[in-house]
């Protein structure tokens, strides 16, 4: 499993994607990497364009070659038993291999999974960078999942739908307890209240003082969470949202440089630019440039 790091994007403005319902189990779909790209052609997409899902996917890789994809601007290589979990809002696009590789992908709303999953399994966490992982007992939930969606035996609708929900709560646990698992510290709970609160308030709110006094946290303990979670201090984590909100409005809209800085917390335009040059090594209309490939 591998996260490269910056792709060479050539295409323009991100798609919106809704979640269409399938009429057999509506609320989650369960499909091979062929028939994702049967099914986004069927609705008029270009499979192979940028796009922002209103849903969540869950990739996995089964055989053949890798396969590569970008998500929010970091390009990543799966292979085989490799899961990767892409939250919606997320900036997604596959690369051509899709055609390819071998796998699997679960496509569904947060509304199909019930109270309890969603809360522990941090279902509506804010969308960090997704990390690879593997797990054996995963692999193994989503065969009978797949099994169970695809179950012609005259199971009432009901019944199948309530059998593939519980299938992908295991599924989704699994794998959250699995990204979970290389750190017990529990500081992680600390990164998760400082990372909701980024979340909420990265596009007026930039000083970790001001993060620590409202979580009743010091910065001290803050900063050692993000290191432990992240492998950088806390102003990093805070700087990152900001980074890949700014990069995300020169990608998918046609806002000012200075319309995007206002809208993240940067008024000044000298000051956004600064900013986003030190980060990246490109000004925000040099970067807008490459990625839409103009």
């Amino acid at each position: 499993m591998v996260k490269i790091g910056q792709p060479e994007v050539r295409e323009v403005l991100p798609t919106e994607v809704p979640f269409h319902d399938s009429t057999d189990t509506p609320g989650v779909e369960v499909l091979t990497f062929a028939a994702l790209t049967r099914r986004a052609r069927g609705h008029g997409l270009d499979p192979f364009t940028p796009m922002r899902p209103a849903f969540h996917h869950l990739v996995t890789v089964t055989g053949g070659p890798p396969l590569h994809c970008a998500v929010d601007f970091t390009e990543y290589e799966l292979t085989q038993h490799d899961w990767l979990w892409i939250r919606p809002r997320q900036v997604l696009q596959w690369r051509p291999d899709l055609a390819d590789s071998e796998g699997t992908i679960l496509l569904f709303p947060s509304g199909f999974l019930d109270e309890t999953t969603v809360a522990t399994a941090h279902v509506d966490s804010p969308a960090a960078a997704p990390t690879p992982v593997r797990s054996s007992t995963a692999d193994r939930t989503a065969r009978l999942l797949v099994d169970a969606h695809r179950d012609q035996t005259g199971l009432p609708q009901a019944i199948r739908i309530e059998i593939v929900r519980h299938l992908l709560s295991a599924l989704l646990l699994h794998l959250a307890s699995t990204a979970e698992s290389s750190s017990t510290d529990p500081t992680n709970t600390v990164f998760r209240d400082f990372q909701l609160a980024v979340e909420r308030d990265y596009a007026h709110r930039h000083r970790v003082e001001d993060y620590a006094t409202d979580l009743g946290y010091s910065v001290r303990t803050l900063t050692r969470a993000c290191r432990l979670a992240t492998g950088h201090g806390a102003k990093r984590v805070i700087d990152n949202r900001v980074l890949l909100e700014a990069k995300r409005l020169l990608v998918h809209t046609d806002l000012t440089g200075t319309a995007i800085g206002a809208r993240v917390g940067i008024p000044d335009p000298t000051m956004f630019t600064k900013f986003f040059r030190t980060r990246t090594g490109e000004t925000p209309a040099t970067f807008r440039s490459r990625v839409r490939g103009i």
